[in-house]
């Protein structure tokens, strides 16, 4: 079975070897302040740099999951926090920090539009630009030269990055943000269970600054640790050494994207032939490298995604408004190039 499904999705095939590895080496059963696990943290967080061209002054830290990252970015630093979003997950993270910062203020903008520059308020007071660099809700995405320009234009602000369905797939230019975070069940081709935060220098000074210590994991407390590479809590051990493992594999991250870059523009063309179907996001400018949106009437949909379960592919189900009239399509890593293959030819066939 393959899962097309946008997250959790496909593990990489040696998943299951590397966790009998882990089994057969201790890994599993280690204490996390064991010298052992000191190292295993300290080695991943290295390749992970490396793997995914992070800058060498930029901090790594392992948690749960990217929704405790809305709590943990919420909680960590002063000022308003601007959220400019334009689907489900990034209104849910700016929902989720005004439960925390009711100061917070949210900016929809239009689905197959670009986020203009003149949609941020001119006048905002210093504190944290939050965006959705891949918005796994509908398929799109902010690109790296628009990130750009929003730390251009706002260099006194902290710009935080969404990039749970994009990060280790999509060419990242880590340096135009001081926040990013992602899980490790998409891109990663991981199980779930681990979320990766990394930090800039600022990042890390206004969060030690701003001493925010209330909270169990609270960012300044997972600094102090992670100086150490030690986390505040017992962490997912089988998920870090699996990421350890993997990165150890994985070709460069300007090599993966151009793979998914090539895949994507297949998909594109095989969705742009046909006349009763079509792709959620008409604009090629901020159409999603990884997560691909395909619209059709509700009947078709269910139809399509029996059709695929019956030949071992599983498609993800619409989110949102577009629940039941769209499939949603992983570009991951993890999936091979064969088994994307057999899903072209699948859809050549059966959509209409």
């Amino acid at each position: 079975m393959t899962s097309f499904y946008p997250g959790p999705s496909q593990v990489y095939k040696n998943i299951p070897e590397y966790v009998q590895d882990a089994y057969d080496e201790g890994i599993l059963s280690i204490n996390h302040r064991s010298p052992a696990s000191i190292q295993l943290v300290e080695n991943t967080t290295s390749l992970l740099k490396k793997r995914l061209e992070v800058p060498r002054e930029y901090k790594v830290f392992f948690v749960s999951s990217a929704t405790e990252c809305w709590q943990i970015i919420a909680q960590a630093y002063d000022g308003i926090s601007y959220h400019f979003y334009n689907g489900s997950f990034g209104e849910k993270w700016f929902n989720a920090t005004k439960k925390i910062k009711p100061q917070s203020i949210g900016y929809k903008f239009d689905l197959n539009k670009e986020l203009k520059l003149g949609e941020l308020d001119l006048s905002m007071e210093r504190g944290l630009i939050c965006l959705t660099q891949n918005e796994t809700s509908n398929g799109t995405k902010v690109s790296n030269k628009r990130i750009g320009k929003i730390r251009k234009k706002y260099p006194e602000h902290l710009l935080a990055i969404d990039a749970t369905s994009s990060m280790a797939g999509d060419y990242l230019k880590f340096d135009l943000a001081d926040i990013w975070y992602a899980s490790v069940q998409k891109c990663f081709g991981l199980p779930a269970g681990m979320a990766v935060m990394i930090c800039s220098p600022n990042a890390v000074i206004s969060a030690l600054s701003a001493n925010e210590n209330n909270h169990y994991n609270s960012l300044t407390a997972i600094i102090h640790q992670m100086s150490k590479h030690q986390t505040t809590h017992t962490p997912n051990i089988l998920n870090i050494y699996l990421l350890n493992r993997t990165l150890k594999d994985r070709k460069p991250i300007s090599k993966i994207n151009n793979q998914l870059e090539k895949r994507l523009e297949l998909l594109t063309n095989t969705v742009q032939s046909k006349t009763d179907s079509t792709l959620l996001i008409s604009n090629e400018k901020i159409r999603s490298t990884t997560v691909s949106v395909i619209k059709s009437t509700p009947e078709e949909v269910q139809r399509l995604k029996e059709k695929a379960l019956s030949l071992e592919m599983t498609l993800g189900n619409g989110y949102g408004p577009w629940k039941t009239n769209s499939i949603r399509i992983a570009n991951f890593p993890a999936i091979s190039n064969k088994r994307f293959n057999k899903l072209l030819d699948f859809l050549d066939k059966n959509l209409k």
